[in-house]
Protein backbone atom coordinates (compact mmCIF):
# COMPACT_ATOMS: atom_id res chain seq x y z
CA UNK A 1 0.00 0.00 0.00
CA UNK A 2 1.19 3.59 -1.22
CA UNK A 3 -0.38 5.20 1.92
CA UNK A 4 1.31 3.90 5.51
CA UNK A 5 -1.29 5.51 7.66
CA UNK A 6 0.21 3.39 10.42
CA UNK A 7 3.58 4.57 9.59
CA UNK A 8 2.97 8.42 9.44
CA UNK A 9 0.76 8.33 12.80
CA UNK A 10 3.69 6.98 14.25
CA UNK A 11 5.69 9.89 12.97
CA UNK A 12 2.81 12.17 14.10
CA UNK A 13 3.37 11.18 17.90
CA UNK A 14 7.30 11.35 17.08
CA UNK A 15 6.33 14.97 16.02
CA UNK A 16 4.28 16.04 18.68
CA UNK A 17 7.15 14.67 21.41
CA UNK A 18 9.30 17.27 19.61
CA UNK A 19 7.41 19.76 20.35
CA UNK A 20 6.92 19.22 23.76
CA UNK A 21 4.68 16.94 24.39
CA UNK A 22 4.20 13.63 26.15
CA UNK A 23 2.37 10.28 24.66
CA UNK A 24 0.32 7.86 26.87
CA UNK A 25 -1.53 5.71 24.74
CA UNK A 26 -2.59 5.10 21.04
CA UNK A 27 -5.81 3.79 19.91
CA UNK A 28 -6.75 2.13 16.25
CA UNK A 29 -9.88 1.63 14.95
CA UNK A 30 -11.35 0.12 11.89
CA UNK A 31 -14.79 0.37 10.77
CA UNK A 32 -15.40 -3.15 9.42
CA UNK A 33 -18.50 -2.06 6.68
CA UNK A 34 -16.64 1.15 5.34
CA UNK A 35 -12.72 0.70 6.46
CA UNK A 36 -13.07 4.19 7.70
CA UNK A 37 -9.76 4.53 9.56
CA UNK A 38 -9.88 6.31 13.06
CA UNK A 39 -6.44 7.12 15.52
CA UNK A 40 -6.70 8.33 18.98
CA UNK A 41 -3.65 9.31 21.24
CA UNK A 42 -3.91 10.31 24.68
CA UNK A 43 -0.90 13.01 25.25
CA UNK A 44 -0.33 16.48 28.17
CA UNK A 45 2.67 18.79 27.53
CA UNK A 46 5.45 17.28 29.19
CA UNK A 47 5.42 19.68 31.65
CA UNK A 48 2.30 18.46 33.36
CA UNK A 49 2.95 14.95 33.40
CA UNK A 50 1.59 14.97 36.86
CA UNK A 51 -1.95 16.60 35.70
CA UNK A 52 -4.85 17.73 35.78
CA UNK A 53 -4.88 18.53 32.06
CA UNK A 54 -5.76 15.01 29.68
CA UNK A 55 -5.60 16.04 26.17
CA UNK A 56 -6.53 13.70 23.50
CA UNK A 57 -6.24 13.81 19.32
CA UNK A 58 -8.42 12.48 17.11
CA UNK A 59 -7.91 11.67 13.34
CA UNK A 60 -10.55 10.60 11.17
CA UNK A 61 -9.92 9.28 7.71
CA UNK A 62 -12.29 9.21 4.99
CA UNK A 63 -11.70 5.40 3.09
CA UNK A 64 -12.63 7.41 0.15
CA UNK A 65 -10.04 9.83 0.13
CA UNK A 66 -7.28 7.22 1.67
CA UNK A 67 -7.66 4.90 -1.82
CA UNK A 68 -7.55 8.48 -3.71
CA UNK A 69 -4.62 9.55 -2.55
CA UNK A 70 -3.20 5.87 -3.20
CA UNK A 71 -4.37 5.92 -6.67
CA UNK A 72 -2.75 9.34 -7.09
CA UNK A 73 0.52 7.98 -5.69
CA UNK A 74 0.58 5.01 -7.62
CA UNK A 75 0.44 7.06 -11.21
CA UNK A 76 3.32 9.46 -10.00
CA UNK A 77 6.21 8.78 -8.19
CA UNK A 78 6.52 12.39 -7.28
CA UNK A 79 5.25 13.94 -4.19
CA UNK A 80 1.76 15.29 -4.97
CA UNK A 81 0.50 18.22 -4.36
CA UNK A 82 -2.88 18.90 -2.59
CA UNK A 83 -4.04 22.68 -3.41
CA UNK A 84 -7.74 22.08 -3.01
CA UNK A 85 -7.52 20.03 0.12
CA UNK A 86 -8.48 16.77 -1.64
CA UNK A 87 -6.87 15.04 0.95
CA UNK A 88 -7.65 16.35 4.13
CA UNK A 89 -8.63 14.74 7.76
CA UNK A 90 -10.20 16.32 10.77
CA UNK A 91 -7.50 16.09 13.57
CA UNK A 92 -9.83 17.19 16.90
CA UNK A 93 -7.83 18.07 20.08
CA UNK A 94 -9.92 17.96 23.23
CA UNK A 95 -8.71 18.69 26.66
CA UNK A 96 -10.45 17.77 29.93
CA UNK A 97 -9.53 18.75 33.64
CA UNK A 98 -11.68 17.35 36.35
CA UNK A 99 -14.40 18.64 37.68
CA UNK A 100 -14.20 22.14 38.67
CA UNK A 101 -15.21 23.88 42.11
CA UNK A 102 -14.58 27.58 41.17
CA UNK A 103 -15.51 27.50 37.32
CA UNK A 104 -14.26 30.21 34.93
CA UNK A 105 -16.04 32.68 32.77
CA UNK A 106 -16.62 30.89 30.04
CA UNK A 107 -16.61 34.51 27.32
CA UNK A 108 -13.24 35.54 29.18
CA UNK A 109 -11.82 31.54 28.63
CA UNK A 110 -13.21 31.68 24.86
CA UNK A 111 -11.39 34.71 23.96
CA UNK A 112 -8.04 34.06 25.95
CA UNK A 113 -8.35 31.17 24.14
CA UNK A 114 -9.09 32.33 20.82
CA UNK A 115 -5.79 34.80 21.13
CA UNK A 116 -3.78 31.69 21.62
CA UNK A 117 -5.29 29.72 18.97
CA UNK A 118 -5.69 32.06 16.70
CA UNK A 119 -7.37 31.89 13.62
CA UNK A 120 -5.60 28.12 12.57
CA UNK A 121 -6.68 26.85 15.60
CA UNK A 122 -10.64 27.36 16.07
CA UNK A 123 -11.15 26.78 20.13
CA UNK A 124 -14.97 26.01 21.37
CA UNK A 125 -15.39 25.95 25.17
CA UNK A 126 -17.91 24.87 27.17
CA UNK A 127 -19.41 23.21 30.69
CA UNK A 128 -21.57 20.63 31.70
CA UNK A 129 -23.32 20.22 35.05
CA UNK A 130 -24.07 17.28 36.18
CA UNK A 131 -25.27 15.29 39.33
CA UNK A 132 -24.20 11.84 39.71
CA UNK A 133 -26.71 11.67 42.77
CA UNK A 134 -28.71 14.49 43.83
CA UNK A 135 -27.11 14.37 47.72
CA UNK A 136 -24.16 14.74 45.66
CA UNK A 137 -24.28 18.04 44.62
CA UNK A 138 -23.81 19.80 41.39
CA UNK A 139 -20.53 18.73 39.32
CA UNK A 140 -19.26 20.75 36.75
CA UNK A 141 -16.57 19.86 33.68
CA UNK A 142 -15.02 22.12 31.59
CA UNK A 143 -15.04 21.17 27.43
CA UNK A 144 -12.01 22.50 25.23
CA UNK A 145 -12.14 21.35 22.27
CA UNK A 146 -10.31 22.49 18.71
CA UNK A 147 -10.80 20.54 15.13
CA UNK A 148 -8.64 21.39 12.09
CA UNK A 149 -8.77 19.77 9.03
CA UNK A 150 -4.84 18.77 8.00
CA UNK A 151 -3.66 17.55 4.52
CA UNK A 152 -2.95 13.70 4.74
CA UNK A 153 -0.32 14.61 1.97
CA UNK A 154 1.07 17.13 4.48
CA UNK A 155 1.10 14.94 7.08
CA UNK A 156 2.62 12.21 5.23
CA UNK A 157 5.46 14.55 2.73
CA UNK A 158 5.73 17.83 4.75
CA UNK A 159 5.88 17.44 8.60
CA UNK A 160 6.88 20.08 9.14
CA UNK A 161 3.64 21.86 8.39
CA UNK A 162 2.09 20.89 11.46
CA UNK A 163 4.85 22.65 13.83
CA UNK A 164 2.58 25.35 13.72
CA UNK A 165 -0.45 23.55 14.68
CA UNK A 166 1.44 21.39 17.26
CA UNK A 167 2.95 24.70 18.86
CA UNK A 168 -0.84 26.32 19.61
CA UNK A 169 -2.15 23.04 20.66
CA UNK A 170 1.06 23.31 23.07
CA UNK A 171 0.13 26.70 24.03
CA UNK A 172 -3.31 26.26 24.59
CA UNK A 173 -2.80 23.47 26.86
CA UNK A 174 -0.42 25.23 29.16
CA UNK A 175 -2.41 28.26 29.77
CA UNK A 176 -5.50 25.86 30.60
CA UNK A 177 -2.61 23.85 32.87
CA UNK A 178 -1.76 27.23 34.71
CA UNK A 179 -4.85 28.23 35.38
CA UNK A 180 -6.22 24.61 36.07
CA UNK A 181 -5.15 25.06 39.86
CA UNK A 182 -7.81 28.69 40.18
CA UNK A 183 -10.67 26.27 38.91
CA UNK A 184 -9.99 22.94 40.69
CA UNK A 185 -9.91 24.53 44.04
Amino acid sequence: MAVDLAGTVTYLKDHAVEHGFHVHDERHFVETYTLRQAWEVDLHPAEACEGPLDLHMAIDLDPRVVLDLEDLLMESPDTPEDPDGRFSAPFIFNWGLPSLTNSPDLIVLSAELAGIGGIDLPIEVSAVDSFGALSDGQERRLSVVAAVELSIVDLMFRQDSLCETLDRVHAVSMYVVDQAPDWIG
